[in-house]
Order: structure tokens, then sequence, then C-alpha cells
């Protein structure tokens, strides 16, 4: 009979454990964890912090008499597995010790504290990450009561936090060590969503760290400001838990996190890994890569647990692929992003638009920033970045699925994605970005992005908005050449044809139409501001 041990009971180690038993019926599978409670909805704190999840049971997943009873798994709660002994294949605890045939290592990641002087002294705190912090927030006197409420990072779960916290009615205020929130996105959308969290009421400190904590709450702060807070959440990221394997050769990435392949098989021999421990292959570069979201510890979990039982399947890896809900926006992305692509030196062309959720003459709808990067020489889709009010959720899914399947921007234009009024427009945004991507690769044609302005030199700004658009906005410079796109062939002899123009409008459409006027007209160096005088003005 073969034995299966599986350290971790949080979501990949119960998802390895019951599709083990599901593929080997008569093996022996214990599972090991540390804690009292195993598979439990950490994504599902922030909104418990507040009381939009009301029950906490609501956040458990499966309950260990579930595992016992109905997949026949020997579970050991507040057990924690202190060696493993990969050459006897054994594992011990405090109880005694545990062969192995197969092992399965799903510890995940554990929260961590920067080192502020003070903090020692202050019991006001918590993290967002594990049942044991939610009961401490929620027990919290201080919490209850608290006018304001500190948010320390501001990655996914920080601002998931921070939104909560905010619509319980606390003053909040976010700080943050990087230059931007949300460090995997491009700046440009991260300056759009914290003008969202300002929006709702929400302070963002950028560049900061916390000096010093004293005992009645008052945080000094590295910009010289102080800030008086009632409560502190820290949100600064999640370190795998390998060290039980890492002591013993076991091979990681930088951060520590165990290099897997597609079998979900470690280094060392029979040990299998998954979850926020394990470093998957990069869907796109092959890579081992660190993907700590609960999608990737469940299909993982299901994998190394089948193969620990026998059978012969793969997890192809993942691609970067996030959401978050961010007030009335959604911020989403998948893929590699501008940093990435550039740090791997991949040559890749981009292209950003604004499309309307809806059709115009539903007045539903609302704009939808898209951005999608592509090989330069394939055309192969190899990223995206997204953030809109509405339907942003189901486009990222189909630009996720296009870069799986390794579709090009000209294979986005032939998609047949579902069209009726109350869904989507005619041409979906995810087409409308593939025509656009299209059309400037066919053309002379250039496109600059909106953070990008402030770079150039030697360039004439031209508007081709309506004089009533300039007049409720502004030009995004002075010196700008103000000339409505329906004027510009009967005005075109104000232009001089040998000098280099960056033409915009509000969106982005009506600026490549004029680029094209003045192309067919012997016009040599037009470029066109993507997203328009909006994308500008929103993402500076």
């Amino acid at each position: 009979m073969k034995k299966i041990i599986v350290i971790g009971g949080l979501s990949a180690g119960p998802s390895a454990a019951a599709k083990a038993r599901r593929t080997d019926e008569n093996a022996e599978i214990i599972l090991f964890e540390k804690t009292a409670d195993i598979s439990y909805a950490t994504c599902g704190i922030p909104y418990a912090i507040s009381g939009e999840i009301e029950d906490r049971d609501q956040l458990l997943v499966v309950k260990p008499a579930l595992l016992k009873n109905r997949f026949n798994i020997d579970v050991h709660l507040n057990e924690p597995v202190t060696y493993i002994d990969a050459k006897n294949q054994e594992v011990k605890t405090d109880h005694g010790n545990y062969s192995y045939d197969k092992l399965i290592f799903a510890t995940g990641g554990s929260a961590f504290a920067p080192r502020i002087p003070g903090l020692e002294n202050f019991s006001n705190w918590a993290h967002a990450k594990s049942l044991t912090d939610f009961d401490r927030i929620n027990t919290s006197e201080a919490f209850k009561n608290a006018d304001h409420i500190t948010v320390v990072g501001a990655g996914l779960i920080g601002l998931e936090t921070a939104e909560n916290v905010r619509k319980m009615g606390k003053n909040v205020t976010v700080v943050e060590l990087a230059d931007q929130i949300l460090t995997p996105w491009n700046s440009k959308f991260s300056k759009l969503g914290i003008k969202v969290l300002e929006e709702n009421g929400i302070e963002v400190k950028l560049k900061t760290q916390i000096n010093q904590i004293a005992s009645d709450g008052t945080l000094e702060l590295s910009d010289t400001s102080s800030l008086k807070t009632s409560y502190l959440i820290i949100s600064i990221g999640v370190r795998p838990n390998t060290q039980l394997l890492t002591s013993i050769g076991a091979e990681t990435i930088a951060n520590g996190a165990l290099i897997v392949n597609d079998k979900m098989e470690t280094s060392i021999p029979n040990i299998y890994a998954a979850g926020d421990c394990a470093a998957l292959p990069h869907g796109l570069t092959n890579e081992a890569a660190w993907f700590p979201m609960g999608t990737h510890s469940n299909k993982a979990g299901r994998v190394a647990g089948a193969n620990a039982a026998g059978s012969d399947e793969i997890f192809k890896g993942g691609y970067g692929t996030a959401i978050m809900k961010m007030f009335n926006y959604t911020i989403a992305r998948t893929g590699m992003g501008i940093a990435e692509l550039q740090r791997k030196k991949i040559s890749f062309n981009k292209t950003l638009i604004i499309a309307n959720s809806h059709p115009g003459f539903m007045g539903i709808g609302k704009d939808m920033f898209i951005e999608i990067y592509y090989d330069k020489t394939s055309k192969i889709l190899l990223g995206a970045e997204l953030i809109g009010e509405k339907g942003v959720d189901k486009r990222v899914d189909v630009l996720a699925t296009a870069i799986y399947a390794k579709l090009t921007t000209d294979d986005l234009t032939q998609l047949d994605l579902a069209y009726a009024p109350p869904f989507s427009p005619a041409k979906d945004p995810v087409i409308v970005a593939g025509f656009v991507a299209q059309n400037f690769q066919k053309t002379a044609l250039k496109e600059i992005g909106p953070n990008q302005i402030s770079t150039l030199n030697n360039i004439q700004l031209i508007d081709v908005r309506t004089e009533k658009e300039v007049e409720n906005t502004a030009l995004i410079d002075p010196n700008t050449i103000h000339i409505p796109l329906d004027s510009l062939r009967s005005r075109i002899d104000e232009l001089n044809p040998n000098k280099a123009y960056v033409l915009y409008c509000a969106k982005g459409l009506r600026g490549y139409l004029a680029s094209l006027i003045l192309l067919h007209n012997g016009f040599k160096n037009m470029t066109n501001l993507d997203g328009g005088f909006t994308a500008w003005s929103k993402m500076n």
C-alpha cells in the first residue's frame, strides 16, 4: 500500500490529498497541518473584516471531517512537521516519525513584518493573511473603535483591506515603500488607481516607510511627517515557507520558493510541491516564477496529488493573471508587463486604447483602458493590463486565454465574441485593441503613451478635439495647435509637412484619423497619443 504524506492544509494540500484519493483508493494518505484550521479562503479575509462576508464560517471551504469521511484522509491538526529525512523518506513531528513513499509539500507562505522600532510594544496591529489574523482584528476593541487605520503595503491584499476598512467609515492611510501601488502593473495604471483610491477618501503615501511607532500609535514616517493611527494592518507580502526543504538542499528561486517542473516535482526525489511555497514554470518563458494565487495553488495541488498517487499529469504553469476590485473600478493584468519585458530584453510593441464597455445608445457604458503588449516580429500577444468600471473581468480572461493559445494581434480581430447591447458593443474592446494594433502595424504612424509626453523634445502637439471639448478641459500644453478634426483638411496648409507632430483627441480614434489625413497628404512624421487627452489626464 502506497504511503502519501501531505504537509500543509490551506488550499494546495487538501486539493492534493483529495485528488490522490480519487486516483488511488487504497493509498494511505496523511495530511499534517500546524494550525487548527484547514482549507479556508484567505482572499476573502479583507471582505470578512468589513462584514461583507458576514460569517467567519463562510471562509471555510473544506472542513476536516469532510476530508476524513468522504476521502478517508487522516488529518493531523495542530501537528507541525519539524524535520524531513529525504534519504530515509520520513517526516518527524512532536508525536513521532512517519514514513512515506511520496511527499507533497504544500506549506504555503507567511506574512512578515518589517523591522519597525516600537512595533514590539504596540499591540494594536495585525496582518490580514490568516484566520488567526482575522480573529485578532475581529475581536480587537482598538480596531472596532478606531477612527484611523494605517495599512502598510499597496499590493492586492493591502489595497483590498484598505477599501474594506474605508467602507466601514474609518479614515485610512496606505503607506507604501515603492514609488507606485500594485507594482506588477505599469505606472500609468497605478496612477489611475491612486486617483480612484483618493476619490474614495483613502490617503496614499508612496516612497514612504514607518521609521518608528510610539506606544500611543503615533507613526514617525520617512517623509518627516507623523501620523496618529489607532490600528495598523501590515500587508507587505508573503514569504514561502520552505526552510524544511531548503535546509536539505532543495533548489529554489531567489525568494526561497521551491522550483518544480510541470509535474510539480521538486529537485528532491519523491517530493512534490504546490501552492505559495512553489515556483511554477512561467507559461511564456518556461522559467521558474512565483505566482502566489489560490487558482494556481488548487491546480498545482491537484496535479501533485494525482502524480504522487501514480498518475502522470502536468500543470504548464502560470501567466501572472491577477484582478482586484477597487471601489467602483476593476483593475486586472495578465502575461508580462512593460518592466518584465524590458528586463528580459524581449522586443515588443504596445497599444493602449480606451473603449466603451457597452454601446453608446445603451447609456450604461463606462470607459475601459486596455493596453496590450505583443512581440514586435511575430505579433504574438505577451501581456495586457486593464482598468475600468465595467466589463474588465471578462476581457482579461479573454486576453489570458489568447496568451495561453499564443494568438497574435491579428487573431484578436477574428475572435467571435458574444454580442448583445446589454453586454458589450458590436466591436468588443478586445477586438478593438487588435484593430488598433493592426492599424499601426500597417502604416508609418507611431504611437506614444500618455506618460511619455513630458519626455518629448522638438515635437509639436496638435489637438483635434472640438472647440467645446477644449473649452471644457484644457490643452495638454499651451503651445499646442488646436485644429478640430473636421477642419483639418481645409487648414492643412497651416502645418509644415517637414515637422514632427503628436496628434491627440479625447480617446485616440480621431487622433488616428487626423494622422492618416496628414500621412496621405505627404506628412512623414506623425505620432498618435494613445488614449488621447483622457488617458493623459488620468494616467499622469
